[in-house]
């Protein structure tokens, strides 16, 4: 309530447009105000790019009014980055910065250290995570008054968005972002804008409260429409069977009627994608796959290490690790597009195997919807060994019956993973084998998909850096742990976390317990003597300098119980605090080492 008291930094009011006969929005109206830190959701192609790029000022509308508070500045971050050829990393920061940040050269190079990237590194030879490390830090170290994020987390791997989210919590300007990546609007949203058929309605809370807010609203619209039917159906009976000069008297309720007939052919009806349904085969052996002491290297890099596994009939096996690691080439050892340099791989009996390709290399640009699904011709699609019509099968996927004929590079990025999708899920099999299935599907594809694979009978293998998708969907995760380590572990990304955790603090225990004995070691060796002047000097001195640790790590406590708001100075005052709590248990366990020899040998 105290953040809507604000003056909007950004005011859109009456807002219309589309494209052609299609409006994506009618008399919209939208605020943005300082400390809003805003997830704007919506299904594939409602606009929600088109909305951030009015926001931005750099696209038109047909009608309405936009208002910008005098003197705010905005960032915005495409989806796209915009490269040239043979562009230096130095250069894309000069060219996309503001004029008067791109002047500053201490922002430049504070946008480089943040982003990890040099300055003459090629932008054509830096990876999509380490581009868009680099467009997010330049966009940030800016500190506009609003910072406006289109799906900034596509194509990052898990460390990488992990970061991501902390940049974004430390900054203090207002925020939009559109993402799929729940866990990441979870971390970073305090409201969320529901873009849903041209109208954007606000919820004032986490993203974590969205759907089920959302449902409640499409329960209500769906009662209130019942309601009008009825409505209408009365009204349209007394008009009939009323008297004349009664109708006559009543042009008033004869115009209310006609007003709520023409609000019911206006009515925008919810989309509704029908339950996906995949069919599984006959079943396959209990073993599906088996690698043994399996290697691969490119060059002098070594992507797999001796990695043996078993994957049995049923697992869920989740593939995670920084991009470049080589969790797709793992998948196409599996798959048998690659051959491993040692090692071997065993397929088990009665495998059906389908892939679900990043790349999207299976799509013909050219080729229309409808020849994509019927290759062999005709009007019918064979699915789950049934007969079904193009355009019901099509529309099943949200595809209008329009779309049927329009070639495959007309559509979006969204809209071609849903037509992958839908190829891919007509086949029937028992083991599927899916590289970054997540990638630009909007939230309520994504959730469906999640409700077919959650159903599915038969064997998956994923790869992905969807942390929400991979704790609803896998039972195992492969770790890619560097130089071409891969450990295995149960449960989904969560659980691999608090295993990691878990073990690494019984290594540091360990460690710890082997310095003591060592140490207990030494000082018997040692306490047989006296001490030297080296080491007397060294007793004086260590004493000063707990007085000091021990002063220090009082402030930072002191500091650490007022500080509640910046994430990043939380994590700096508690990674001191932590370093300076083990200089001073490692002096301590010095001066008692001294203390003891210049007692004994006294």
């Amino acid at each position: 309530m105290e953040n809507s008291l604000k003056p909007p930094l950004i005011t859109l009011k009456n807002l219309t447009t589309g494209f052609g006969h299609h409006e994506l929005f009618i008399n919209l109206e939208l605020f943005v105000r300082k400390g809003d830190r805003i997830a704007l959701v919506g299904r594939n192609g409602s606009g929600k790019s088109t909305l951030l790029e009015i926001l931005a000022g750099i696209r038109e509308f047909d009608i309405g009014e936009r208002t910008l508070q005098s003197g705010v500045s905005i960032t915005y971050l495409s989806q796209n980055l915009h490269l040239l050829k043979e562009q230096t990393a130095k250069d894309y920061l000069l060219e996309t910065m503001d004029r008067n940040a791109a002047r500053e050269p201490h922002l430049i190079a504070q946008a480089l250290s943040i982003s990890a990237i040099l300055p003459n590194n090629s932008m054509v030879d830096l990876s999509g995570g380490e581009r868009q490390r680099l467009a997010v830090a330049g966009a940030i170290i800016q500190n506009p008054d609003v910072l406006l994020l289109d799906e900034p987390t596509n194509h990052l791997d898990i460390n990488t968005i992990e970061w991501l989210e902390k940049i974004v919590l430390d900054f203090t300007g207002a925020i939009v972002v559109v993402s799929h990546d729940r866990q990441f609007l979870n971390n970073v949203s305090k409201s969320v804008l529901w873009l849903d058929r041209g109208v954007v309605q606000r919820l004032d809370r986490n993203y974590a409260y969205f759907e089920e807010w959302a449902e409640k609203l499409i329960r209500l619209e769906a009662d209130n429409a019942v309601k009008l039917d009825r409505f209408i159906e009365k009204e349209t009976a007394w008009s009939r069977e009323g008297i004349s000069a009664r109708r006559k008297r009543n042009q008033g309720r004869m115009r209310r009627l006609e007003a709520l007939r023409h609000e019911r052919r206006e009515r925008r009806v919810a989309d509704t994608m029908e339950k996906l349904e995949t069919y599984t085969t006959k079943n396959s052996g209990r073993l599906v796959l088996e690698l043994c002491n399996v290697s691969k290297r490119f060059g002098n890099h070594s992507v797999i290490k001796n990695f043996s596994a078993r994957i049995m009939r049923g697992n869920r096996i989740g593939i995670i690790g920084s991009n470049g690691v080589g969790k797709s080439t793992l998948l196409k050892i599996l798959n048998k597009q690659i051959v491993p340099d040692q090692g071997s791989i065993r397929l088990g009996s009665n495998i059906d195997a389908i892939s679900f390709d990043q790349n999207r290399a299976c799509l013909n640009p050219e080729a229309t919807l409808w020849e994509t699904l019927c290759d062999a011709g005709g009007d019918q699609i064979e699915v789950h060994g049934s007969p079904r019509h193009i355009i019901g099968y099509l529309q099943q996927f949200l595809f209008d019956s329009g779309q049927a004929r329009s070639p495959v590079q007309s559509l979006s990025g969204g809209e071609k993973n849903r037509l992958i999708l839908a190829k891919f899920l007509a086949k029937p099999s028992n083991l599927m084998i899916l590289d970054e299935p997540t990638n630009d599907l909007d939230l309520e594809t994504l959730d469906l998909l999640q409700e077919m694979l959650f159903e599915y009978k038969g064997t998956i293998v994923l790869v992905s850096h969807d942390r929400d998708f991979l704790d609803r969907i896998v039972t195992s995760t492969f770790v890619f742990e560097g130089d071409g380590h891969i450990g295995i572990y149960p449960g989904g990304f969560s659980d691999y976390l608090h295993q990691k955790k878990s073990d690494s603090q019984q290594r540091i225990e360990a460690k710890s317990r082997n310095q003591r004995k060592k140490s207990e070691h030494d000082l018997k060796q040692r306490t047989l003597g006296r001490l030297k002047y080296a080491e007397k000097r060294e007793l004086i001195v260590i004493q000063e300098e707990i007085k000091k640790l021990e002063k220090e790590i009082s402030s930072l406590n002191r500091r650490l119980n007022k500080e509640q708001e910046n994430s990043r100075k939380l994590y700096e005052l508690s990674d001191a605090l932590g370093k300076k709590m083990k200089t001073l248990e490692n002096k301590e366990t010095r001066w008692l080492e001294l203390e003891l020899i210049k007692t004994n040998g006294s």
